[in-house]
C-alpha cells in the first residue's frame, strides 16, 4: 500500500473516530444536563416538602394557641361559664378548624395562666403621656374591696390611662382597664392597704391620681402614702358622691321610711295576682341610695296609672287601688326626690361617657336647674368644681378627667356571679379577675401555653379554697376539726414583681418640699416636656394597647 493510501485510510479511521466521540460525548453532555435539571428539581421538590412538613408540624401548635384565645375569649368577652365555654367550642370545632375542644377544667387552667401572665407583664404599663404628668406613670388607679363568703376581703387595684378620654372617646369598659394588683386579707386598713400600694408603686411606679370611693379605709390608706411622700391627687367617684348627697338629703325625711314600707307592702300584695307585672324593683339594705332612684321612678309610674276619680267596681284600676296601701300619700316625696335624681342621673350619663372638663360641666349645669332640691344641687355642683380642679392639675380639665370607678365594681359583681361556682370565694375570685380585665390577644395565647403546670401550682397552692375545705370536711366528723388549723393558711396576693429585686425593693422619695409636689401643670399638648430617664432603672416606657 503506498504511503498516500495509508494517510488516506488512516484519516479516514480518525474521522470515524472523531465521529464516535463526538456523538459520546454529546450523549454525555445531554445525560449531564438532564441529570442536572432533574437535580434542580428534586431540590426544589425537598425544599417544597420540608416546608410543608415544618407548616405540618407546627399547625397543631398554632392550632392550640388559636383554641385557647377563642376559649378566653369567650369566658373574658362574651362572659359565660367554663362548661358553656367547652360546649360552644365542641359545637363549632369541625367548623372552625381548631381541633379536639377543651374540657372546662382546661379552660379554668387556662384562664388562671393567663392571669399569671398578665401580673407578670404588670411592670411594664405606662400611661401614653406621661411626660404631661411629671414624676408619675400617667396612670389613675382604681382602688376598692369587696366583702365575699368566708373570713377573706378582696382588694383590687386596676389601672386605665389618664388620657382615656382623649385616646378612645367612649366610657370605661373592662377592655380598658389593667389589674395591676389583687389581694385577699381577714381585713384592710388604712396602714394595711398603705404599705401594699407602697409595695406596688415601687414597681410600677406613683399614679398620676387615685379613683376611688368613699371608704373611710381608702381614705385613710391616701393620706398615709401623703404622709410618706407617695401622694397623689385623689378622685371621689360620682357614683357613691351622688349616692351620699341623696342620702344626707332624703334619709331623715318624714315620709321616707313610710315610702318603703308602703313599697314592701304592695310588692308582697302584688306578687300572685294578675297584676304582679308591676311589682317595685329589688333595693338592697346595703348601698341603698345607688339604686333607690329605681323604686322611685317605679313608684312615680305605678301612680300615674291611678288617675283621680272613681274606679269601676271589680275594675283591674280599683284592684290596684287597693295594693297601692300609703304609696299616694308620698307622692309629694316621690316627685321631689324623681326630678333630683333625673337630673344627676343625665349628669352622670354625660360625665362617665366624656369625662369631667369644662365641656362636660357646662352641659350639665343646665339639667341642674331642673332639679327640685336646692341643697343637692348645689351640693353637686361643689362636688364638680372640686373635682375639675383636681383635673386641672393632672392638666385633663379640657382632655376630660375619669371620675367613675365603675369597671371596678362591675368587675366584683361579675366575679361573684361567674366563674367561681356556689361558693363566692375570695381567694378563687382573686386568681381570675386579671383575666377579665381587658381583651385577650394572640400573643398572650401564646405566653399561656407556655406556662408550665410546676407554675401554675406554685401559683395556686399556696391557698386553701373554701370549695377544698368543703369537700374535705363534708365526709368523717372529725375532719370538722381541721377547719381551725387551715385558718392561718395565706390569702391570694397578686402584685407585681420587679425585673430587677435589688434595684427596685427601695423606694427613693424625692422631696416634698416644693410648693407643688405634683410638678408643673402641663395644660398644652403642643409643647410636650419630655423627662428622660424620669424611672427607676427596672422600668420601660410603653403605651397601654387599647
Amino acid at each position: 500500500m503506498s504511503q498516500q493510501s495509508k494517510l488516506r485510510h488512516s484519516r479516514q479511521q480518525w474521522k470515524h473516530k472523531a465521529k464516535e466521540r463526538a456523538e459520546q460525548n454529546r450523549y454525555l453532555r445531554k445525560e449531564l444536563e438532564r441529570i442536572r435539571q432533574e437535580r434542580d428539581c428534586a431540590k426544589q421538590a425537598l425544599k417544597e416538602a420540608n416546608k410543608h412538613l415544618r407548616q405540618k408540624e407546627a399547625r397543631p401548635a398554632t392550632r392550640k394557641a388559636q383554641r385557647v384565645w377563642l376559649a378566653l375569649t369567650l369566658f373574658a368577652r362574651a362572659r359565660i361559664s367554663f362548661r358553656a365555654v367547652s360546649r360552644v367550642l365542641r359545637v363549632l370545632a369541625h367548623w372552625l378548624g381548631i381541633g379536639k375542644a377543651p374540657c372546662p377544667q382546661t379552660v379554668i387552667n387556662w384562664v388562671m395562666r393567663l392571669s399569671i401572665v398578665r401580673m407578670q407583664s404588670v411592670r411594664l404599663l405606662q400611661g401614653v403621656a406621661r411626660h404631661l404628668i411629671p414624676f408619675t406613670n400617667g396612670l389613675i388607679w382604681m382602688i376598692d374591696t369587696s366583702i365575699t363568703l368566708g373570713t377573706g376581703k378582696l382588694l383590687s387595684v386596676l389601672a386605665i390611662d389618664a388620657h382615656h378620654y382623649q385616646l378612645a372617646g367612649v366610657a370605661l369598659g373592662f377592655q380598658h382597664v389593667h389589674c395591676i394588683a389583687v389581694s385577699v386579707s381577714p381585713s384592710w386598713t388604712g396602714a394595711h392597704l398603705a404599705d401594699l400600694l407602697e409595695r406596688v408603686i415601687a414597681v410600677v411606679g406613683r399614679p398620676a391620681a387615685y379613683l376611688k370611693d368613699g371608704g373611710s379605709e381608702l381614705k385613710r390608706a391616701v393620706d398615709v402614702l401623703s404622709e410618706r411622700g407617695l401622694g397623689s391627687p385623689v378622685i371621689d367617684d360620682i357614683s357613691h358622691a351622688v349616692a351620699n348627697m341623696l342620702k344626707r338629703r332624703y334619709e331623715k325625711h318624714p315620709q321616707f321610711s313610710t315610702f318603703l314600707s308602703a313599697c314592701g307592702r304592695v310588692s308582697s300584695r302584688l306578687t300572685h295576682t294578675v297584676l304582679a307585672c308591676l311589682t317595685p324593683p329589688k333595693v338592697h339594705t346595703t348601698a341603698r341610695f345607688m339604686n333607690v332612684h329605681r323604686l322611685v321612678r317605679w313608684a312615680d309610674r305605678v301612680l300615674d296609672l291611678s288617675p283621680a276619680g272613681r274606679a269601676k267596681a271589680g275594675s283591674v284600676l280599683a284592684k290596684l287601688r287597693t295594693c297601692l296601701d300609703d304609696l299616694p300619700a308620698c307622692r309629694t316625696l316621690i316627685r321631689q326626690f324623681r326630678d333630683d335624681a333625673v337630673a344627676l342621673l343625665a349628669c352622670q350619663k354625660i360625665l362617665k361617657t366624656r369625662g369631667l372638663s369644662h365641656d362636660t360641666l357646662t352641659a350639665c349645669e343646665p339639667l341642674l336647674d331642673t332639679m327640685a332640691s336646692v341643697r343637692v344641687r348645689q351640693e353637686f355642683s361643689r362636688y364638680l368644681h372640686h373635682q375639675l380642679e383636681t383635673a386641672k392639675r393632672l392638666g385633663l380639665d379640657d382632655a376630660g378627667l375619669p371620675i367613675s370607678s365603675d369597671p371596678i365594681e362591675s368587675l366584683f359583681g361579675l366575679t361573684k356571679q361567674h366563674g367561681v361556682g356556689p361558693v363566692k370565694d375570695a381567694n378563687r375570685m382573686a386568681l381570675r379577675i386579671p383575666a377579665l380585665c381587658g381583651l385577650p390577644t394572640p400573643e398572650e395565647a401564646q405566653q399561656v401555653l407556655a406556662v408550665s403546670v410546676a407554675r401554675q401550682r406554685e401559683f395556686t397552692a399556696q391557698f386553701t379554697s373554701l370549695t377544698q375545705q368543703r369537700r374535705e370536711v363534708l365526709g368523717p366528723p372529725e375532719r370538722l376539726e381541721s377547719l381551725d388549723r387551715t385558718q392561718g393558711t395565706p390569702h391570694v396576693e397578686l402584685l407585681p414583681s420587679p425585673k430587677k429585686r435589688s434595684h427596685c425593693q427601695k423606694i427613693t422619695n424625692i422631696s416634698t418640699g416644693c410648693e407643688n409636689p405634683y410638678g408643673p401643670r402641663l395644660a398644652c399638648l403642643d409643647d410636650l416636656l419630655l423627662l428622660e430617664n424620669a424611672a427607676p432603672p427596672c422600668m420601660k416606657e410603653t403605651a397601654l394597647a387599647f
